[in-house]
């Protein structure tokens, strides 16, 4: 039996997310709370005009879930600390072999390498939970590994970080063989493209260590879709020219070599926090549209808005606002995961 990770691209049934609950993840203040359910419920609503959603609610949630979903959001009451699906949920597959039958992996979910800060032990039951709920079949994993960490184009081809897959609090016995031949187990990856590295942010006490989906994805085969931080006085002006060197040197699974797509940073470089990682690779694809990143810059937004309707012709783009999502450490795509369709 071979699963296989379909592309993004492909049909979903629905998406799943998690709603927000209480924790250092959320806030620290009612307007920060408050801020955080919003914006979650922002994206459910934006998914939810294309296709079906299922959220995953704390019970001590549900009444305000109810309140901001209303009745078109499927409730799936759970537990959640962390409520990041598309990093603590499971990734789902197909089998070629086997029509109609969906699996699902389940990745070990550590709070992206344990980190001090990090409650996650209510987070990493969720790839058991939603692939129960979805009726899918569970492929568990040994590997600590993260759904914003890999990126496929559905035809073999998965993007991996060096500091992500082999991060020794992730992974400390694991070399690129190991993790090449789980991704082939799994989600039937035949040829891994590994990034040296991610956006710099992303290296701080709340970040992943080098995320794939904030940098670069895989809009069809044989194209990567990458971030350009345009401005020189940004440290990630450089590490983007970097990877576009790497990819320039790179084929994927078929051995062609990649057509390079650049997608331009917003203008704002600095937060609260630091060194902005504000990137609109970090989109989610949904059936006949795409959900996008928008950081409040009218121009740099419908820039994106073009590129996205270019790579992805056919499909709608909408933006919804992701700065609260940001700030809480990543965007549209890591707060969602999308389940793929199958057919009998």
């Amino acid at each position: 039996m071979t699963w296989r990770m379909p592309s993004e691209t492909a049909p979903h049934t629905r998406t799943w997310m998690a709603f927000p609950s209480e924790g250092p993840t959320l806030g620290g203040t009612d307007a920060e709370r408050e801020a955080g359910y919003a914006a979650w419920a922002a994206v459910a609503h934006a998914v939810a005009a294309f296709e079906p959603v299922s959220m995953l609610v704390d019970p001590s949630e549900l009444t305000r879930a109810r309140r901001m979903l209303g009745g078109g959001i499927e409730i799936v009451e759970a537990p959640v600390d962390e409520f990041w699906m598309r990093d603590s949920g499971p990734t789902f597959v197909v089998d070629p072999e086997r029509p109609g039958v969906l699996g699902a992996v389940d990745w070990v979910f550590n709070g992206w390498g344990d980190h001090d800060w990090a409650v996650w032990q209510k987070a990493a039951q969720h790839g058991r939970i939603v692939a129960e709920a979805a009726g899918a079949e569970l492929t568990p994993s040994l590997l600590v590994n993260e759904g914003g960490g890999i990126h496929v184009d559905g035809e073999g081809t998965v993007l991996l970080t060096e500091t992500v897959q082999l991060d020794p609090r992730r992974n400390p016995y694991a070399d690129r063989a190991r993790v090449e031949a789980e991704m082939l187990r799994t989600i039937g990856a035949t040829h891994a493209v590994w990034l040296p590295r991610g956006l710099t942010r992303d290296y701080g006490d709340f970040g992943t260590s080098g995320h794939v989906d904030i940098v670069a994805t895989l809009p069809s085969p044989g194209v990567v879709l990458l971030h350009d931080q345009q401005n020189p006085a940004h440290p990630d002006h450089a590490v983007t020219r970097e990877l576009r060197a790497f990819f320039e040197t790179q084929t994927d699974a078929t051995g062609r070599r990649f057509t390079i797509r650049d997608l331009p940073a917003p203008a704002t470089v600095r937060d609260a926090d630091g060194d902005t990682d504000w990137s609109y690779v970090n989109h989610l694809v949904v059936n006949g549209g795409v959900i996008a990143c928008g950081f409040g810059e009218e121009e740099a937004d419908a820039t994106a808005r073009g590129i996205l309707e270019e790579v992805y012709p056919g499909r709608r783009v909408v933006t919804v606002d992701a700065r609260e999502i940001f700030a809480r450490g990543g965007g549209i795509h890591c707060i969602t995961q999308q389940q793929p369709a199958v057919t009998a």
